[in-house]
């Protein structure tokens, strides 16, 4: 599990709802420490029972009471295996104090988790690249926002390079850096007052090929998906073209 922004009873509901237990999760990662992402772990953590993996900079900020014995930290650019799954943070600009994104790899499989992201640097494109499906983040749409009822000083914290993507940052990611095995993208922390779920669908799904395209509720959980992947059969080789030269 990466975050836990809502109540274990309102996690547990929704999991309940697509047919799985929490018993299958077996840790939960912290990105940063902003209240949206962290409120549900002392909760979903104490009663499961799940450790909890941190950045020493995160656990700190965070103040969460989490018992010491599943506490665990870990850095950017590591490799954790939990059961059969890989997880591997990297840095990202966002304002909080150590923030990361994540990679999850289990059976050939990348799934990136990116969301809380001021701007798109190399590191992002990098691990974009390498993904069969994503969770990406189109936070506002910058009309919107700019027209809104937000004070100033908020409205360029949101769109500063250590804030949020917009959906044109977003989408220009995906249509520049796009892999060609990316099939799935989930289209995520949509801002409740300054962006619109079917804005953001239409204008991802006029670039999104073969790749389908999810919109996530800020109120309900998504379905369940299968990610699948088959390594394409390499391309046969041609014959050799034999030809006959004359000495004469």
């Amino acid at each position: 599990m990466i975050d836990a922004g809502i109540s274990c009873r309102e996690t547990e509901k929704r999991m309940k709802r697509i047919g799985l237990s929490m018993s299958v999760v077996k840790a939960i990662f912290v990105s940063h420490e902003h209240s949206d992402h962290i409120t549900g772990i002392p909760g979903i953590s104490k009663k499961h029972q799940i450790p909890v993996y941190f950045t020493e900079a995160t656990f700190a900020a965070s103040n969460l009471p989490v018992e010491t014995h599943l506490l665990r930290y870990f850095k950017g650019g590591d490799s954790i295996t939990v059961g059969d799954l890989t997880v591997k943070p990297f840095p990202k600009f966002h304002d909080a104090s150590d923030p990361h994104s994540f990679i999850v790899t289990g059976e050939e499989i990348n799934i990136g988790i990116f969301t809380d992201i001021g701007s798109v640097c190399e590191p992002l494109v990098y691990h974009f690249r390498l993904c069969h499906a994503a969770f990406l983040e189109a936070n506002y749409c910058e009309d919107m926002l700019l027209n809104g009822h937000y004070p100033i000083y908020l409205k360029k914290r949101i769109s500063g390079s250590k804030g949020h993507l917009s959906n044109i940052q977003a989408l220009q990611l995906f249509s520049l850096h796009k892999p060609s095995h990316l099939g799935h993208i989930i289209l995520s922390h949509l801002s409740k007052n300054n962006n619109d779920p079917l804005l953001v669908e239409k204008i991802f799904l006029e670039k999104a090929g073969s790749t389908k395209v999810t919109v996530a509720s800020r109120y309900n959980e998504t379905e369940l998906f299968e990610i699948v992947y088959t390594i394409p059969a390499p391309l046969p080789r041609k014959a050799p073209v034999l030809k006959q030269l004359s000495l004469f």
